[in-house]
């Protein structure tokens, strides 16, 4: 079974930059959400918000190297762990095939109306496992 890592490109805008003149550091957790809508689609196909059950628990990002508005980004996202409610997203960034940021995003299955989380179903697992990425 191959891996199914999700890419997304990402066209950065000048209003993105900062007074250095390279991409605020900012705008990444920004990015890294566009980049993770296919993993939101499993749980909300339709993105419909009163139907959304997911929750962000943590992120960490870790910057690598300054990126520059006129070169696109491309955003590569996959599973790295699975737990019973929760699961972790892996990300990494690269501009000009350079590896420029890595992201660790840690999404929990929520109940919204009891306020706690709730285990992930085995459809939903099932699709996560399709996207499983260990570090190499």
């Amino acid at each position: 079974m191959s891996i199914k890592i999700h890419k997304k490109i990402i066209t950065p805008g000048f209003y993105e930059t900062d007074a250095l003149g390279h991409i605020n550091n900012t705008v990444i957790p920004m990015w890294l959400e566009k980049a993770r809508t296919p993993i939101f689609r499993i749980f909300t196909p339709d993105l419909d918000p009163k139907k959304w059950q997911l929750i962000l628990a943590k992120i960490e990002i870790e910057y690598l190297c300054q990126l520059d508005y006129r070169l696109v980004v491309i955003i590569k996202t996959g599973i790295q762990h699975i737990g019973n409610s929760s699961f972790l997203i892996r990300q990494e960034l690269f501009q000009n095939e350079k590896f420029a940021a890595r992201g660790l995003t840690t999404l929990v299955r929520f109940d919204y109306n009891k306020k706690k989380s709730k285990a992930l179903t085995q459809k939903s697992r099932s699709e996560l496992e399709k996207c499983y990425w260990p570090i190499d």
